[in-house]
């Protein structure tokens, strides 16, 4: 599909954005290292000029992976030379850059993961990506709970301590209207319980777009998920296996949170109220470094969280919030410019994290985003309710 990329295109995009974004700009007289690569290796700067379909990066059959490899060490080398050689002036121009640029490559890590995981999908033989036998409790986890929350003005986004997207400021004052939030997230059980009641077939849960999709893509179940002589599998990074329902339904979009929302006399959360909830969590959970590759059930893994569980890791919480703009917020000049405010509209922004994301680079402030038809990534359900 056209939002997945071959892995040597990652490899590659990521070492281009170095030589882009560094060694064109502070390396007096520099040549592209490989000529035409800036033309395939470009994803969406349009400033940085034309670029390749996105949808063709997987007919590219050359540069081979091995010659992506060696533009990666050579891009490597170059920066290290410079950097090593700046001057404490030089070096101030060039660290925000090369700041943003790991942070990018972070986003481009957890892409592979997914990336790899849909592609190995596509195969009948379902392939295995890292043999890992996923070990469960066999007892249920508790039900549902939720935690209410008062009306109250709080503070949203980054406070300037350290690295954080320009989309997470600038920082200003919402108001948060008396509002209730799910202590962990919906399970696959719960999930199971919405299409036993033939909830993709009930437009009433269904917002009017969300239900064409549904109907034109034949949805009848999260992605993934495959059901053979009356029981659900879901394919794994280990393989396909049965339906744990305990664990967080992942790869659902906007439109099937939304409606499972709806028909659970719910519905999701603001991207305010869920920054609200976590500003006192510590940020830790079900991250890509434990190499699970997969979101883990929630049995009492509160720990010093308090009352919630899974804010952070397992999968990605859409929110019902439409990813905009902060007030005051404004685009920075040039191609660098493009990286979060050129897709500022018909997304929706997502909260805390999953399986296949770094715990060194999600933040409580992290806005992430996609369009509401999007189910390749780890989303889940996190519920809310008002308070009246």
């Amino acid at each position: 599909m056209p939002d997945v990329s071959p892995t040597k295109w990652h490899l590659a995009h990521t070492t281009w954005f170095f030589e882009t974004f560094i060694l064109k700009k502070w390396v007096p007289g520099y040549r592209d290292a490989v000529p035409g690569y800036a033309y395939l290796f470009n994803s969406y700067y349009n400033a940085a000029g034309a670029m390749h379909r996105r949808d063709l990066r997987g007919l590219i059959s050359r540069p081979t992976v091995e010659e992506a490899k060696k533009y990666r060490v050579s891009i490597d080398s170059d920066i290290d030379a410079l950097v090593s050689n700046a001057d404490e002036k030089l070096f101030r121009e060039i660290e925000p850059i090369l700041t943003l640029g790991i942070h990018h490559e972070q986003q481009h890590q957890e892409l592979l993961i997914t990336d790899i995981k849909h592609v190995f999908a596509q195969n009948p033989l379902y392939p295995v990506f890292q043999q890992h036998k996923i070990e469960n409790d066999k007892v249920d986890i508790e039900p549902l709970k939720f935690v209410e929350f008062d009306e109250a003005t709080v503070e949203i986004g980054h406070d300037g301590s350290g690295f954080a997207y320009d989309n997470e400021g600038p920082r200003h004052c919402a108001l948060v209207l008396p509002f209730s939030l799910a202590d962990r997230l919906v399970t696959n059980r719960e999930y199971l319980q919405f299409m036993a009641d033939h909830g993709y077939s009930r437009p009433e849960f269904w917002l009017s777009l969300g239900w064409t999709t549904v109907n034109e893509q034949n949805w009848r179940a999260p992605l993934y998920w495959i059901e053979r002589d009356g029981e659900w599998s879901n394919f794994t990074l280990s393989g396909l296996r049965k339906i744990d329902p305990n664990e967080p339904v992942t790869h659902l979009s906007y439109f099937e949170a939304d409606a499972y929302a709806n028909w659970a006399g719910a519905r999701l959360p603001t991207e305010f109220e869920w920054e609200r909830a976590a500003a006192k969590i510590d940020i830790d959970g079900n991250f890509v470094e434990s190499e699970r590759f997969h979101p883990a059930p929630a049995w009492g893994r509160a720990g010093s969280n308090g009352d919630f569980q899974q804010m952070f890791g397992d999968a990605w919480e859409w929110s019902r919030s439409s990813y905009s703009p902060y007030p005051g917020y404004r685009a920075g000049p040039g191609a660098l410019g493009e990286y979060n405010g050129k897709f500022m509209c018909n997304q929706y922004v997502l909260r805390g994290g999953s399986c296949a994301t770094s715990c060194i680079h999600i933040r409580k402030t992290y806005r992430n985003f996609f369009p509401p038809d999007k189910r390749w990534q780890f989303t889940g359900i996190r519920l809310a309710r008002d308070l009246s």
